[in-house]
């Protein structure tokens, strides 16, 4: 059943992190999607969300009374020269998939991290992974790059390829610290 059109809002830790642990988690545990090993629960969810929006962003999208996807950006390095640039991901319930959540989230987070000064988003997919390379590209995403054979997941070496999306053009002055 298609769901109405969702609302995008800013995470609520308390109030949407098992939500969001609950659709992350297939990603996690059946197949190659994330390279994590073990899914969140939802009180590790509810850090990772105040960790994500303190500096970033982590939207939802809510719709018929629930949480139906998310969207986050955080660091895409640890070294200073970095910080005007985010990794972004986002993930939308299975059975959900194919309706557009996805793509009104990414648009949200953009928004929003242009607002706070980040002036380059990147994203890694796992590979093949033909809808999410589509969603990326139909973005504005242009492909960087594939680390080949990067990470074992799901009983074989993963390749991950690399887009990235300017959020704001290239300034000849120093930029403003992000916020």
């Amino acid at each position: 059943m298609r769901l109405t059109d969702p609302t995008v809002r800013r995470a609520d830790p308390r109030q949407d992190a098992t939500a969001c642990a609950a659709i992350y988690a297939p990603q996690v545990e059946s197949g190659a999607t994330s390279f994590e090993e073990r899914a969140p629960g939802p009180g590790e969810m509810a850090e990772r969300i105040e960790g994500a929006a303190a500096a970033h962003a982590w939207l939802v999208a809510e719709a018929d009374g629930r949480v139906v996807g998310f969207a986050y950006g955080c660091p895409h390095r640890s070294r200073a020269a970095y910080r005007w640039s985010a990794d972004v991901s986002v993930y939308v319930e299975e059975g959900h998939r194919g309706e557009g959540h996805g793509r009104r989230l990414y648009e949200a987070l953009f928004e929003e991290l242009r607002g706070r000064g980040f002036r380059v988003a990147c994203a890694g997919v796992t590979l093949p992974n033909e809808a999410s390379v589509a969603l990326h590209e139909d973005l504005g995403f242009v492909p960087v790059g594939v680390y080949r054979g990067i990470g074992w997941k799901d009983g074989a070496w993963r390749d991950v390829g690399w887009w990235q999306l300017e959020l704001s053009p290239e300034a000849e002055d120093p930029p403003t610290e992000p916020r």
